[in-house]
């Protein structure tokens, strides 16, 4: 149904009309009186006298809802100045004003609208600021922190609120490298020493002006796991690239030998039937060597599962003796179990390969908020500093006959978890082992996919 058409009486109309009837009025008012009294002046004075006063009542009973009207505007102005859009006004008139409080009441809709989706934006910003794996801290031209995230607070302040800090001040409690980047002004790569290993960040260091004012943004990103990835997947190429060669080589190689051994064995020629029995069982044995490393270069995307850690770690029991400390029978663990026992076999055995007592190989597992903490301690003869920083890396091996992946296969697969392990001598002789999965079942991508 269309809504009826509404005559629109403009202001100056309204004026005009009551003009013309004051005007006609006081003509009338006049005609009257003449008519009575009979003395033009004597009722141009009764006609003063009775349609002014009158006409003053009507004026101001006409411009009563008009100030109302412009007072309440005046209101509800002032308080968009306020940051205050909650106030509408009643339209009741259909001329200027009306149009006037029409436009008022849509602009504070949409000034309304506007601040509820700034506030939105606001939130969301906020949310994936906090969520950001990046540490941002934002200063003043003073110094001192006015923004910062969850990620900064947990690098800078043990998880405690940085806001109100001078940021030069607080890291002067950090390792030396963290204030040498800062001041140099620029943004780039640099190393710390955390946990007795190389954490690498990266700053991004971005002045800008903010309310007239010089501010500081600081990004500070971890690329530890990024550039261990990048390094794996180095490795791994070269794996493949060697195997490829090498596979290449040892199939003629081993096809001859066999032909030579046949022959040789017609012409009843011993000698070379030992030389050639030698070049085969090594080919064979270099081509096992390969697949080795190839299995490493071929290492499988995980399959998460959540599974009872007590009875994950009971059953590794019967392949390696040790000691177990879970905290709870229900504590759980999220893995590919396949994974994980590939793992703890390859550490179990090198506590055994330790020198260390079977008993004092010991097995923790502790459940956190958001991650399992498995550690694997012994009283073996532990690793050099040199040997701890490397031991990960892939072909380093200090065994006379060691491949040098059970490590770097280990890493690899604690990773590809989301996880981290962490390797350091014991005080009074040992080794320890520490493991870090995340408590959330997730498709966690491995350094690379298999070829």
């Amino acid at each position: 149904m269309e809504k009826p058409i509404v005559k629109k009486i403009t202001l100056e109309a309204q004026l005009n009309m009551l003009l013309v009837l004051a005007i006609l009025g006081t003509l009338l008012t006049v005609c009257i009186l003449y008519y009575f009294v009979n003395d033009m002046l004597l009722s141009i004075l009764f006609t003063v006298a009775l349609v002014l006063p009158a006409n003053v009542i009507i004026l101001h009973y006409y411009m009563s809802p008009i100030n109302r009207m412009l007072a309440a505007l005046y209101s509800g102005m002032s308080n968009f100045l306020d940051n205050d859009f909650s106030i509408s006004l009643a339209k009741k008139r259909q001329d200027e004003l009306g149009d006037l409080i029409e436009i008022y009441n849509r602009v504070g809709t949409t000034l309304r609208n506007e601040r509820v989706h700034l506030y939105q934006r606001e939130l969301l910003l906020d949310t994936v600021m906090q969520s950001t794996p990046l540490s941002l801290v934002l200063t003043d031209d003073s110094g001192k922190i006015i923004y910062n995230n969850s990620s900064a607070r947990q690098l800078f302040n043990h998880g405690r609120s940085l806001n109100g800090f001078n940021f030069t001040s607080l890291l002067d409690t950090l390792p030396k490298p963290f204030k040498q980047s800062l001041k140099s002004g620029l943004s780039g790569l640099f190393t710390v020493i955390e946990n007795n290993e190389n954490e690498t960040y990266y700053l991004t260091q971005n002045k800008f002006l903010l309310n007239g004012k010089q501010h500081l943004l600081y990004l500070f990103k971890r690329l530890t796991k990024e550039i261990n990835r990048q390094e794996v997947n180095t490795w791994k190429k070269v794996i493949r690239l060697i195997s490829h060669e090498l596979n290449n080589s040892l199939a003629p190689i081993s096809s001859l030998s066999h032909s030579g051994k046949l022959l040789s064995t017609r012409l009843q020629v011993l000698q070379l039937q030992d030389i050639f029995e030698t070049i085969e069982e090594r080919s064979n044995y270099l081509k096992r060597f390969i697949e080795g490393y190839a299995e490493y270069a071929r290492l499988p995307k995980p399959v998460i599962e959540k599974i009872n850690a007590y009875s994950f770690f009971s059953s590794l029991q019967n392949l390696h003796s040790f000691t177990l400390q879970c905290q709870h029978d229900n504590a759980s663990i999220h893995c590919d179990p396949a994974q994980l026992q590939q793992v703890m076999i390859n550490l179990l055995k090198n506590s055994h390969e330790s020198g260390s007592d079977t008993q004092a190989i010991l097995v923790e597992v502790r459940n956190h908020a958001d991650s399992t903490e498995i550690k694997i301690k012994d009283r073996g003869c532990g690793m050099p500093e040199n040997t701890i920083r490397n031991a990960l890396l892939p072909f380093y091996s200090t065994k006379a006959r060691g491949s040098g992946l059970g490590l770097p296969l280990c890493r690899e697969i604690i990773e590809a978890h989301g996880g981290k392990i962490l390797i350091q001598n014991r005080k009074n002789k040992g080794l320890g082992i520490t493991l870090f999965l995340p408590n959330i079942k997730s498709d966690f991508t491995t350094a690379s996919d298999p070829i």
